[in-house]
């Protein structure tokens, strides 16, 4: 019976706790304990709630017709559509890499043959040229990679931005598109203003 009522007991403190506002408590002086001043409050600070995707993820693997392109007759973004613009990017992303991997491997060899001064000189500036290429192709596969993700968790074909469609014809056309055209080009002149 006593162990009932001081079970009782410990879930009503634990419910009046969690039912106060959450209040910041007052750290150890300073000294052993990590060297935070005496008196210091550390003030209170909500989680932020995980968001939701907008569109619940895909439920499995999907299988494609042979031909298939996404029709504006279709749901917007359903499993086909995300299956279809996931594989495009994938096949991209793999065709860079390689493009990538064939460019260090150029830059080896090049390294090994070199020649007269009018050679190395012509040869370091197509190794800039390659370099700055390699280094567009792993911004570009970062971008396929956030894309990718927007996939997973259902968000990708909206506007960042607005929420809104981005249109598959948008898409095709780029497929990493996070905005829509409209409010790509607000964005853009944003940045062109922060800029300047």
């Amino acid at each position: 019976m006593a162990k009932a009522a001081a079970k009782q007991e410990t879930a009503a403190s634990r419910a009046k706790s969690a039912a106060t506002p959450a209040v910041a408590r007052a750290v150890e002086p300073a000294g052993k304990s990590g060297g935070v001043r005496a008196g210091y409050v550390k003030p209170a600070v909500p989680r932020p709630e995980r968001l939701k995707p907008v569109v619940s993820p895909r439920p499995g693997p999907v299988e494609l017709p042979n031909g298939y392109k996404p029709s504006a007759d279709e749901e917007y973004m359903n499993p086909m559509q995300l299956e279809y613009f996931r594989r495009r990017l994938l096949a991209w992303k793999e065709d860079l890499v390689e493009e990538s991997k064939q460019t260090i491997e150029n830059l080896k060899e090049e390294v090994r043959d070199v020649g007269d001064e009018a050679e190395r000189a012509s040869r370091e500036s197509e190794n800039s040229l390659e370099l700055r290429t390699r280094d567009r192709y792993r911004k570009l596969i970062s971008k396929i990679d956030s894309t990718l993700k927007r996939i997973e968790d259902g968000s990708y074909g909206y506007c960042v931005d607005t929420g809104e469609e981005i249109g598959l014809e948008r898409l095709e056309a780029r497929l990493t598109a996070e905005r829509t055209i409209d409010a790509q080009e607000r964005w853009e002149h944003r940045q062109k203003q922060m800029g300047d």
